[in-house]
């Protein structure tokens, strides 16, 4: 098991290392990145690291002018949404993420034997941010342009695969022990509209790195809908949010596929036993789903820790599971 922002906020000892020092800043230097990362492998003995990023630091990397903005996200200093604009976007070379590899190699030499998770953001979340400007509830804007100009969506979401890839294959080359795509934003479309504008895409990246043979995770938020086409896109591993039981999720994404999740992040703030009823229920739901037919599962929550989490209550947590 290991927890979706588990190197974050809800530390102390993160927030007293990155005091003053700017989220994207952060990302670029390899000493606090490697700490960082190890910070909740530490205190929490989870079972897997996953590499303290961003989702848009390849774009920062490639020249991209956004910034990370405190309590708001990413924000797109001049946002796509024309084909002159696709046209113009920069592409990735690998050395323009040498620091991301350079912070990999500190962290093999640290980790031992637990295995490190790189990632990358999906085609259609990064999109949607560079169309939208920025976080947005609705995506009205980058639907607009899914709908309206087909060809110039599909360019944007090609060029976004590359760089995906590019930075994926940076990771992998340094030596990361599996991959998770983030598709944080799919949730919003309809399972018509993620089979025509985002599957060819997300299938596409899955593709060229299929080669590296590490496992590969899958994940969205409110996705219950899309599960199915998500497990057609080439993961070993779809991750599922907590608003479908595993079991439930299994039938949708069919046999041998690996599950991942799906605590709600929300139950961390219950008593103890709650928190135990809720882990204990979704081991048993575990069992069932690999009693039907899925490659295993690992224990997560179904989306990221939450910034005021008590970090006891996520050590206790994985206690509990490695008991069960």
């Amino acid at each position: 098991m290991w927890f979706m922002r588990q190197a974050g906020r809800s530390l102390p000892e993160y927030r007293e290392i990155r005091s003053g020092i700017g989220m994207l800043e952060s990302c670029f230097d390899p000493a606090l990145v490697c700490e960082i990362t190890m910070q909740p492998v530490r205190r929490h003995q989870v079972d897997g690291a996953i590499l303290f990023s961003d989702i848009v630091v390849p774009l920062k990397a490639a020249g991209i002018d956004l910034d990370i903005v405190a309590g708001r996200g990413p924000v797109v200093a001049e946002p796509v949404r024309t084909a002159a604009d696709v046209a113009a976007l920069p592409r990735l070379e690998g050395d323009e993420v040498g620091a991301i590899a350079r912070a990999v190699d500190l962290l093999l030499d640290e980790l031992g034997g637990t295995p490190l998770i790189g990632f990358a953001g999906a085609p259609f979340t990064l999109a949607s941010y560079l169309v939208e400007g920025g976080p947005s509830r609705g995506h009205e804007r980058t639907k607009a342009l899914m709908y309206s100009d087909p060809q110039t969506w599909h360019r944007l979401a090609g060029a976004l695969a590359d760089v995906t890839i590019t930075f994926l294959k940076t990771q992998l080359d340094a030596g990361v022990d599996a991959i998770q795509l983030f598709d944080s934003w799919a949730g919003a479309l309809s399972l018509a509209d993620y089979r025509e504008y985002v599957l060819p895409h997300s299938e596409r990246v899955f593709a060229e790195i299929e080669g590296a043979g590490v496992p590969r995770i899958h994940f969205g938020v409110g996705t219950a809908e899309l599960l199915g086409a998500m497990g057609e896109a080439g993961a070993d591993v779809v991750g599922v949010d907590w608003r479908t039981p595993l079991d439930v999720a299994q039938r949708r994404v069919g046999d041998g596929k690996a599950l991942q999740g799906n605590l709600d992040p929300a139950v961390l703030f219950a008593s103890p036993d709650v928190v135990e009823a809720h882990a204990r229920r979704i081991c048993a739901e575990a069992d069932a789903a690999v009693a039907s037919g899925a490659a295993g599962h690992i224990f997560n929550l179904g989306h990221g820790v939450p910034p005021d989490t008590d970090p006891q209550v996520l050590t206790d947590l994985v206690q509990l599971v490695h008991s069960l």
